[in-house]
């Protein structure tokens, strides 16, 4: 299904139209860096199939994810640094192989301003990326690590509808920002509560999780 069709009861035909004129399709492989923290922002990408995941990153590496973007949803920290022009404060990543529509940075504005379905779509991302941060500190601040990964196992098997996490203990320690030992521990907890079955590099999430 092309652009037009899937987004054709969301913005108006005339702003459909730019958006073919304007926009490029950019594909990525799983695990390609799409946007790396400190480099300028370019375009406004809108998800066409995969899943891309936005992250913040310290100094040292380590990753704290902020959320995923899905099939027709785009990234509200690349309007928020393309309003300012700020370099990229995220780290956005392939976590599937991903196929995109990037929008120029340069007709936000105008867009904005000319096209209210467009100023709908960003507001509306704005408030659901919100929501979904608000849930991040909430997680990272009033919740144990237990829960944490309880709650990160859960969302990755909603974005990708699998009960199967292809992940390692190491990987999710990463994502996590915690250690391998510490995650190997609590999935293995999980295990014995009969709540997870463990694989090598692959989590099983049984019903009762």
């Amino acid at each position: 299904m092309s652009f037009s069709d899937r987004f054709k009861n969301v913005f108006e035909p005339e702003l459909l139209e730019q958006i073919e004129a304007k926009a490029r399709i950019v594909t990525a492989k799983e695990g390609d860096v799409i946007l790396e923290v400190g480099q300028p922002v370019r375009f406004i990408p809108i998800l066409n199939t995969g899943i891309i995941k936005v992250a913040r990153v310290d100094e040292s590496g380590k990753e704290i994810l902020l959320y995923y973007i899905n099939a027709n949803e785009s990234c509200v920290m690349t309007f928020t640094c393309c309003m300012e022009q700020h370099p990229s404060e995220i780290r956005a990543t392939a976590e599937s192989d991903v196929e995109f529509v990037a929008i120029p940075i340069g007709v936000m504005d105008e867009w904005m301003a000319k096209y209210s379905t467009w100023k709908s779509f960003v507001m509306r991302t704005i408030k659901e990326r919100i929501n979904k941060l608000l849930l991040t500190i909430d997680l990272l601040a009033f919740q144990k690590l237990d829960e944490r990964l309880v709650h990160f196992l859960k969302e990755k098997s909603r974005i990708t509808g699998s009960t199967l996490i292809n992940l390692s203990h190491e990987e999710i320690a990463v994502k996590m920002a915690s250690s391998r030992e510490v995650i190997s521990r609590l999935l293995k907890k999980l295990e014995n509560e009969k709540k997870v079955l463990l694989y090598r590099n692959q989590i099983k999430i049984l019903r009762d999780l």
